[in-house]
């Protein structure tokens, strides 16, 4: 039988002294928060307690709340498959730049949550094996869901010609395609 936040939330506070474990009121699923400095052991003891068994990282997902202290908060979607249950663990994170530690070591999944969550967002995932960006290109400036992101209003749309070839040379590349596909075994 799936534990609710509170359950849960006193599981960790006894496993990982310090955790700040507390539920939190939520209305799809149980929810608690946890300590920044201690989210690494506290997903360990999640993920390896058998009461809990969390062994599966669906999501993370980041929100900044401007204006709010603190700024930033991160929620991990988890998953016990014997259970079947599912947990959302938030984490709050103050400051212009955020730091947490990753989570890779204890559910590899993470790896490209965490990439998402830093090009977007900026948090930095303190430890991350391949910490670079996933979605903007490499030369973009900045974290695009940064609520203070500077939005580009007037600023002249951006388009790419496309590339121009001449009848010639499509019906050649066509050709060429043809026979490619053609020299397999039949």
């Amino acid at each position: 039988m799936p534990m609710d936040a509170t359950a849960v939330a006193a599981v960790l506070d006894r496993l990982v002294p310090g955790s700040g474990a507390q539920a939190l009121a939520a209305i799809d699923q149980p929810t608690l928060v946890v300590s920044a400095d201690r989210l690494a052991e506290a997903c360990r003891a999640l993920r390896d307690d058998p009461a809990l068994g969390y062994t599966a990282l669906l999501d993370i997902v980041g929100v900044d709340r401007q204006g709010a202290e603190p700024r930033f908060e991160l929620s991990y979607s988890l998953l016990a498959a014997d259970a079947p249950a599912r947990l959302r663990v938030k984490v709050r994170l103050a400051g212009p730049e955020p730091h947490v530690g990753t989570v890779t070591g204890i559910w590899p999944s993470a790896g490209f949550l965490e990439r998402e969550v830093w090009d977007l967002l900026g948090v930095v995932f303190d430890g991350h094996p391949d910490l670079r960006r996933l979605l903007t290109p490499d030369e973009w400036e900045g974290h695009p869901l940064r609520k203070d992101y500077p939005v580009q209003i007037g600023a002249p749309v951006r388009t790419y010609e496309p590339i121009q070839v001449t009848e010639e040379q499509f019906a050649e590349r066509i050709l060429k395609s043809r026979r490619v596909r053609g020299s397999g075994t039949r």
